[in-house]
């Protein structure tokens, strides 16, 4: 799983067995190590949520995802999910769970378990 943060907005890309693997547990995580301090970031299903939430609790962010949106994600063609949340100091914050998808510029990251790009076909 990959992260990318810009000012207040949030973005995951999952790969095949990451999503498949989030689809049937309800939860991924990964973890950069500090000297000191671990960092997580995480997503998981909640079956109370209307919408995608977002915390930061213990050097921790979790993307919550509701259970009813992400049902069979594995196995279907929908790209992703998102949602602007509204914090409250009235600030927003956009939140993307997404397919990570095989780049079509050169790279030297393996991308064997990402997903076909569609653009490439």
């Amino acid at each position: 799983m990959k992260i990318r943060i810009k000012g207040n907005s949030v973005r995951y890309r999952l790969t095949r067995s990451e999503v498949e693997t989030f689809c049937n547990t309800g939860h991924f995580a990964e973890t950069t190590e500090f000297n000191g301090r671990t960092f997580t970031y995480a997503v998981k299903v909640s079956d109370t949520k209307a919408h995608m939430d977002a915390e930061f609790v213990d050097d921790t962010i979790t993307l919550i995802v509701p259970a009813t949106t992400c049902k069979g994600w594995y196995e279907n063609e929908v790209v992703g999910f998102e949602h602007t949340l509204t914090l409250n100091n009235g600030n927003e914050l956009f939140l993307l769970v997404e397919k990570d998808f095989i780049c079509m510029d050169r790279t030297t990251e393996d991308q064997s378990d990402n997903y076909p790009n569609p653009r490439a076909m």
